[in-house]
């Protein structure tokens, strides 16, 4: 159909834009793409066309390009987005571990330090660890815990360390590492200690609890026991 103007639907930079994405978006789902790609494919086109129409200076997409990158870093190498532990999350994951013992926690992919620094607070006689490689939320996390003793985070890559040590480690990252996160804590950690997983089961494994948050999101943390004769104590029920 043609309209007034003489020129055929879709016609507009923005509109032809804007198709292109909702098509992009239509085969990600049909590809069973995660589900994180889905808005990614619909906006970027969009946002392209109105960037290019907005008249920004040069500088401003060389300053956009570099705060994503120190944000997001490697995630398109480690397919690991930022994601963040939200209250509820840590309030329960500390009600639920042992509380009889000091433990010695990591939190992989530590991001703005959100699991850190409020598991640190609730249980000042943990040592509470986290290590990120995306300098912007390493550099903030390295703030806000500046003044919580317990805490220590480091910027690197956890691949290239050792879960040698932790009583706890706690993952929140994407369904794609996590088969190889298993193999890798099974040969790194002590038997009887625990792999907790926000949201994202592991595939072969069989988690020894399921726990439920009930936030809004409907968190569910997968608590894996490394297996072998426990040396940690066993967490509460």
């Amino acid at each position: 159909m043609i309209g007034q103007s003489g020129n055929l639907p879709f016609s507009t930079p923005l509109a032809l834009a804007v198709s292109q994405g909702l098509m992009a978006a239509f085969f990600s789902a049909g590809l069973r793409s995660a589900r994180w790609w889905i808005p990614i494919h619909m906006l970027f086109m969009p946002c392209v066309v109105l960037a290019a129409g907005s008249g920004l200076p040069p500088w401003a997409y060389l300053g956009g390009f570099v705060f994503l990158a120190l944000v997001y870093w490697s995630s398109f190498r480690t397919q690991v987005p930022l994601f963040l532990s939200n209250k509820q999350t840590v309030h329960r994951l500390a009600a639920w571990l042992p509380d009889n013992q000091p433990l010695t926690a990591l939190d992989i992919g530590s991001g703005t330090g959100s699991l850190v620094l409020r598991l640190a607070q609730l249980r000042p006689d943990w040592q509470v660890h986290g290590i990120e490689t995306a300098p912007a939320p390493y550099w903030l996390s390295r703030r806000l815990c500046r003044d919580i003793p317990n805490t220590h985070l480091s910027r690197g890559d956890f691949w290239q360390g050792s879960l040698q040590g932790f009583d706890v480690v706690y993952a929140f990252l994407s369904p794609v590492p996590m088969p190889a996160l298993w193999a890798k804590a099974v040969r790194e950690m002590r038997p009887g200690s625990w792999l907790i997983s926000n949201s994202f089961e592991i595939s072969r494994a069989t988690p020894e609890h399921v726990i439920s948050v009930r936030d809004k999101r409907n968190t569910h943390l997968f608590c894996y026991r490394i297996p072998g004769h426990a040396t940690t104590p066993k967490s509460r029920q």
